[in-house]
């Protein structure tokens, strides 16, 4: 694990960016343990940061979401659920957490460390969460709102611009729904590896069979490649199971 004086320089320069002052600053502790420090110190009295993560993902959408809302009246509910989903993805929130510099933060175990944790997107976006699931709790909802947009602005600017990365999951469920109604499934189909980087592998399913598979370090990055494989398959799919059915209406 990096040495403690480094973390707490880090830190120190974490607490003078986010401009407050914290009325419990082991909040601010928790949010940025991952896991693995856990496990690897066997307890002894450290809390990690995914029950802040949990909560964090909650205030995240509603500050989103209300942002949208009132950015764009005339958008419907489905082309504002579109932008939340790609504002808040793993790789935005990864882009924001590098920005905060979080990673170099963490307190995480050796073993986790020495597989780039650090860098590691899944792990960004979770600690984002964890931060903003304290500063909530800590400062407030106003405070929290301030944070989520102070970092996340320009990425849904680039979102409503159309310059991030497409959000997979989102384009198949709308394309898929124009010839039926039929839900769209996910389902985590395997895991390899170790507590501290794990590999899980995701399949979608459309009408009772998989339509795509992927693998990735966090169950929504994985579920997100499964969407990639199906909707970069679709014309293939459309072509021979899809249409098949129809022949027999």
């Amino acid at each position: 694990m990096m040495q403690l004086s480094k973390l707490d320089e880090q830190t120190h320069r974490l607490k003078q960016r986010l401009g407050f002052q914290w009325h419990n600053p082991s909040l601010l502790i928790q949010a940025l343990t991952h896991s693995s420090c856990v496990h690897e110190s066997r307890g002894h009295g450290i809390y990690h940061n995914q029950r802040l993560e949990f909560l964090g993902d909650a205030v995240l959408e509603l500050v989103v979401s209300e942002e949208l809302y009132r950015m764009f009246p005339d958008r419907t509910e489905g082309e504002l659920t579109k932008m939340r989903a790609a504002s808040v993805c793993e790789p935005s929130l990864a882009k924001a957490a590098r920005e905060l510099d979080l990673g170099r933060c963490l307190r995480m175990g050796r073993g986790e460390e020495r597989s780039g944790g650090r860098e590691r997107p899944s792990i960004l976006a979770d600690a984002f969460e964890a931060l903003l699931g304290a500063i909530y709790l800590d400062q407030g909802l106003e405070e929290a709102r301030r944070f989520v947009l102070s970092c996340l602005k320009p990425i849904i600017d680039d979102v409503v611009a159309g310059r991030l990365d497409r959000d997979y999951k989102t384009e198949l469920q709308e394309t898929l729904q124009q010839t039926s109604p039929e839900p769209l499934v996910y389902k985590i189909m395997g895991e390899s590896g170790p507590d501290h980087d794990k590999t899980f592998t995701a399949g979608v399913f459309y009408r009772g069979r998989v339509i795509g598979t992927g693998s990735g370090h966090s169950k929504k990055e994985a579920e997100q490649q499964a969407a990639k494989d199906a909707f970069m398959n679709l014309d293939r799919l459309k072509a021979g199971a899809f249409k098949s059915n129809a022949h027999h209406d």
